[in-house]
């Protein structure tokens, strides 16, 4: 499909035009003259435009993913061969270090299609989730653990089930329009933006209404898994690699390892921390990720349920009402969801993303609204399966509680670290950034993890 272009686009100049790609080679340019067949891959408008802005965005996506691609997939979604995408523009949905695994981008749609006896058109937007494509370790460690395969079979699957259950009030994920499993690994998914849903500050940490009504959601998350996994008893088993297991390829591991052994080289610089507990963390670090792959392994005899396993503040989204306060929220990114104890989503949530007055002052009413909500959605759903206690869900919590440690020590750091000094998954894989320890210079995470420290110690989690 040949591309329209209003206008040249130059360094500099104001306006707007769009950048093409060639269908058969793959080159990228502003300049439709300098592609044999081009195709429309984006466009920005009305603004100055520097150089670097024209070089970023011949890196920004790949050339498949193009007016073709994004029409026969909505005629197709949508049962409609009247829909005719006239243009598309596409920037990165998410920032550097917000997401590891996996390129995400933003698709936004101007589309016209027959309604009637007449011709409408709108704008759309959706979100392009792609398996990473370059050869790189990010690639090779994607390729290895299965988690763009488990995320589709998530989505596809089980989520919807779960969604049927819970109905249009409670949405847990966005609506899947396209899934393609062969290369290159794709989802095209609804854009929750649009949805008014928009992340929380990460670095801040979440306040008590934002983290009340986030464990509402989870609650509900894990009742709707207890109901198709009793209706479907085979579901229990399609998902039993959590972050930490056994399973899992060596360089996730050795993120765990040398993730810990970083902030032991930056505590010992640490004169308010004593140093014994730096002592014992050290001791620890060779096995830190065995003994929390211990923890969380399935006990058949205890609650169980399908548990997000990556429950972190930039996991889920928030909507809001007019005042600004949170009301709903909605979960993303289900490459490592896992059936075991939900004290494994309990921990790493609250360990990684409450605000540390909540953390420290607000736990018990968190379990408290987790486990009602828990309760009377199971009910709610008809589940033969009890809910746990609180004294049962304290017991596992404690159980569990080296994967809050572990989640403390090691992905606290980068949650906390300035944008601008994030780091993707090939740099962390890289032997000098794993052993790299700036992001445990932070001084709000020493300010946090220094008060921590003592805490996990009298729990007995730094004793080998």
């Amino acid at each position: 499909m040949a591309s329209r272009i209003e206008k040249d686009w130059k360094p500099g100049e104001r306006g707007w035009a769009k950048l093409v790609g060639c269908s058969s080679c793959g080159m990228q340019s502003i300049n439709p003259r300098n592609i044999h067949s081009p195709i429309t891959l984006r466009y920005r408008s009305d603004r100055i435009v520097t150089k670097d802005e024209v070089n970023e965005m011949a890196l920004e996506a790949p050339p498949w993913l193009n007016i073709d691609l994004i029409e026969n997939i909505l005629r197709k979604s949508k049962k409609n061969d009247s829909i005719r995408v006239i243009d598309i523009f596409i920037k990165p949905a998410t920032a550097k270090g917000d997401n590891y695994t996996s390129d995400m981008y933003r698709v936004i749609v101007e589309m016209s299609r027959r309604r009637d006896d007449r011709v409408v058109t709108e704008k759309r937007s959706f979100i392009v989730k792609i398996a990473p494509q370059e050869e790189s370790t990010r690639r090779n460690l994607t390729e290895k653990s299965s988690i763009f395969h488990t995320e589709i079979k998530v989505m596809v699957d089980t989520l919807k089930k779960m969604n049927d259950l819970l109905g249009p009030e409670h949405p847990l994920s966005a609506r899947v329009f396209h899934v393609q499993r062969e290369y290159p690994e794709f989802l095209m998914i609804e854009d929750l933006a649009i949805l008014g849903f928009r992340m929380a500050h990460r670095q801040a940490g979440l306040d008590l209404d934002h983290c009340l009504v986030a464990l509402r959601g989870l609650a509900r998350f894990h009742a709707s898994s207890v109901a198709v996994c009793e209706k479907e008893p085979n579901t229990k088993q399609l998902y039993n690699k959590a972050v930490y297991c056994s399973q899992q390829p060596s360089e996730i591991k050795t993120i765990f390892i040398q993730g810990t052994k970083s902030l032991v080289r930056e505590a010992r610089k640490w004169q308010e921390l004593d140093q014994k507990y730096v002592d014992k963390i050290e001791k620890i670090s060779d096995v830190i990720y065995d003994k929390t792959a211990d923890v969380v392994v399935l006990r058949e005899d205890r609650f169980n349920v399908i548990n997000h396993g990556d429950m972190w503040v930039n996991n889920m989204m928030f909507q809001y009402n007019d005042e600004g306060k949170p009301i709903a929220v909605i979960f993303v990114d289900f490459q490592v969801v896992v059936y075991t104890t939900p004290a494994l989503d309990l921990n790493y949530f609250l360990n990684t993303s409450s605000h540390e007055e909540v953390f420290e002052n607000k736990r018990d009413l968190l379990l408290m609204e987790y486990l009602n909500t828990l309760s009377s959605t199971m009910k709610q759903l008809g589940c033969k399966t009890s809910p746990p206690t609180m004294k049962e869900l304290q017991r596992d919590l404690e159980e569990t509680a080296m994967v809050g440690m572990t989640c403390a020590l090691v992905s606290l750091p980068l949650i906390l670290l300035d944008q601008s000094k994030a780091r993707d998954l090939d740099e962390l894989l890289q032997e000098r950034n794993v052993q790299d320890h700036s992001a445990c210079a932070n001084l709000r995470y020493r300010k946090l993890i220094t008060k921590r420290i003592p805490i996990y110690d009298r729990l007995g989690l730094l004793d080998l």
